[in-house]
């Protein structure tokens, strides 16, 4: 082979990468759109359910003269009010977010952001939450990708749960201290041995697509793996069919970010 058509087959294998990290990108993008298009429903519900609130209690306060009671109608308003725009703020976060770039970030915020999203889809399919927050552990992570996995496993928990399931989700630090743990347990139908070997292979699925056309892809597992890997953690599964199962993300662990002080504040406070 001559050096010309050497650098020419660089040249194109060059190209062909540039085409697979963009597809990679596209897909990564359409995987978190899918996610978020299966929470569309009841996201709607309970936009509706905030705007039935907010007209009630406007319509009281205009009806009422009584100060306590306009008070307790603007108070109900204001919550609701803030309510819609954490919800619109964790959203709109979620779907811009394509950064790679990792800040310092609470795990527990993180989770907490998006259990506010699945909040009214795990109430509209009957499953029940319980949470565990054991401190408050941080770690050097990219928000987008992260979340990205947290929605695919609370997602493949409501779906492998009849009404009635209850998910566990829990953040607190590991059997190792420089380690974060970040786990969510179904009580769903479980995955089998001879399955759960695979669960993280591109294309491979368990399930089948949904009724909301969500699910069965076998993009969403491999996503997690790739991104919790790149954070320089783990994933971990185990499984018991008829029984459950649990995912567990280790992360390495950051200090704590430290709030600067403007020297001017710094000299009042002294």
């Amino acid at each position: 082979m001559s050096l010309t058509e050497l650098e020419q087959l660089q040249a194109e294998n060059a190209t062909l990468r540039a085409q697979l990290d963009d597809l990679q990108q596209r897909l990564v993008q359409a995987q978190k759109l899918g996610a978020v298009g299966s929470l569309a429903s009841s996201i709607t519900h309970e936009f509706n359910n905030i705007l039935t609130t907010i007209i009630n209690y406007a319509r009281m306060g205009v009806r009422h003269k009584q100060a306590t009671i306009r008070d307790k109608a603007f108070d109900r308003i204001l919550s609701s009010g803030q309510r819609a725009a954490k919800i619109t703020t964790g959203l709109l976060s979620y779907v811009r977010n394509r950064s790679d770039r990792k800040d310092i970030l609470s795990l527990k915020q993180l989770v907490q952001d998006i259990l506010l999203l699945v909040e009214k889809d795990l109430q509209v399919h009957r499953i029940r939450v319980e949470t565990r927050f054991v401190g408050e552990p941080f770690a050097s992570v990219s928000a987008g990708q992260l979340q990205q996995v947290l929605l695919n496993l609370i997602v493949n928990g409501r779906q492998a749960m009849e009404p009635g399931g209850t998910l566990y989700v829990s953040v607190g630090p590991g059997s190792d201290p420089e380690i974060a743990e970040i786990a969510i347990r179904d009580t769903g139908c479980g995955i089998p041995t001879d399955k759960l070997q695979k669960i993280f292979d591109p294309y491979y699925t368990t399930k089948s697509v949904d009724a909301q056309g969500q699910g069965g892809t076998g993009i969403g597992l491999a996503l997690c793996k790739d991104v919790i890997d790149a954070h320089g953690g783990r994933i971990r599964v185990e499984s018991v069919v008829g029984r459950g199962t649990m995912f567990t993300l280790k992360l390495p662990m950051a200090p704590a970010p430290v709030l600067s002080v403007r020297p001017e504040v710094a000299q009042k406070v002294g």
